[in-house]
Order: structure tokens, then C-alpha cells, then sequence
């Protein structure tokens, strides 16, 4: 019951705490978050995607996976995440995890220091249905390969998220638009890519 007090980057650097094997498994992570584990598991795998961390090309396909598995058990209405168990056998070192959660932290608590319950007339089991319909389409979005286009999608996951800990509707309504902003400029690279039209950024990993 404890879990339910604290914020996200409170939980966040929870897991670290209590997990202190050199890896960490998907399971433990879900394990650690109790009743907030949608909102936090989203919140987590889309960090890497927000952050200016190392990483290979095409990594963002990779955490869109999650992120559809969850959106649709939003959508469907469900209670609890559930995690495929291929994917709860998933690690990720502890280092890293470490590493990622100390470089957001301080901005997770500035943009945390200015939420609170608002549009709380709308249930917070409603609004993850909601958040899961839209997190789904901005899961397509960050799924493509093509640069720079999934931070936009990534970040209004994130800013829902963090809206649906501390039950403010009004930072989930801003995460929507943020992320519906980067939707309709994914869309606009993707029509101008199929067009033939040569993209400065997308040439430059060639």
C-alpha cells in the first residue's frame, strides 16, 4: 500500500532499491509496481525513447512492443498488466537501469512538482482506457524506423503516464496533443519519404 504514496520517480528509483541482482527481469520490474503497473511500465519503456541515451538503430521498434501489449489491455479494461512470459524472461542490467532512471529523475520531479488531481470526476479506470487508445496509436508511430520522428509519440506516452499517477486529467490531455503532434509529423515524413522527397535527417544515416 505503500507504492500508492509515491511518485514516479519515487517507484522508479524503487526498483533499483529493491532489486539488487546485476540484472533485472521484466517480472521483477512488474513485480515492484504493484497496482501502478501500467502507468509505470509505459513510463519505463518509453524513457529510453525520450532520453538522449546510446542505442542502436531501430531500438524504438523494440519498445513499441511492450507498449502495444499494454495499450491493448488498456483498452480492453483490464485491471493489471499482463506480460507474455517470453517477455517476463526479458533482462535488463542493473547498471543501465540505474543509469536511466538517475538521468530522469530531476526532470521527472520538476514536471511531477506541478501536478495534482484535476478532472478527477472522470474515473482513473476511464482514463486508462483512454490513455490506452492513444498510447496504441503512438505505439505505431514509434514502431517505424525512421529517426528522429519517435520522440514526440514517446514523450506524450510519458506525460499521460505520469497525469494517470498523480490523477491529473489535465496533464494527460497535454501528453495527447504532445503525442498527436508527433503522430501528424510522423505522418508528414512518411508521405513525403513515399513521395520521393529527400529528408536531411533520414539521408544522414544512410
Amino acid at each position: 500500500m505503500e507504492n500508492k504514496e509515491k511518485n514516479t520517480s519515487e517507484l522508479l528509483q524503487l526498483i533499483v532499491v529493491q532489486n539488487t541482482n546485476a540484472v533485472i527481469s521484466v517480472d521483477e520490474i512488474k513485480n515492484s509496481l504493484h497496482e501502478r503497473g501500467f502507468a509505470v511500465l509505459l513510463a519505463i519503456a518509453t524513457l529510453p525513447i525520450c532520453l538522449p541515451v546510446p542505442a542502436p538503430p531501430g531500438y524504438t521498434t523494440v519498445f513499441a512492443i511492450p507498449l502495444f501489449i499494454f495499450s491493448i489491455q488498456m483498452i480492453c479494461g483490464m485491471k493489471a498488466p499482463w506480460i507474455p512470459e517470453w517477455l517476463t524472461k526479458k533482462t535488463i542490467k542493473r547498471g543501465t537501469l540505474d543509469k536511466l532512471i538517475t538521468k530522469a529523475a530531476p526532470w521527472l520531479r520538476k514536471i511531477e512538482s506541478h501536478m495534482h488531481p484535476r478532472l478527477t470526476y472522470i474515473s482513473v479506470h476511464a482514463w486508462e482506457r483512454i490513455i490506452g487508445l492513444f498510447s496504441f496509436i503512438f505505439s505505431i508511430s514509434i514502431a517505424l524506423p525512421v529517426p528522429l520522428i519517435n520522440f514526440l509519440p514517446g514523450l506524450g506516452i510519458l506525460i499521460m503516464s505520469l497525469g494517470l499517477l498523480s490523477k491529473d486529467g489535465l496533464t494527460i490531455i497535454a501528453g495527447m496533443i504532445v503525442g498527436t503532434t508527433g503522430v501528424g509529423i510522423a505522418l508528414i515524413v512518411v508521405a513525403l519519404l513515399w513521395m520521393g522527397v529527400p529528408i536531411p535527417f533520414v539521408q544522414s544515416t544512410d
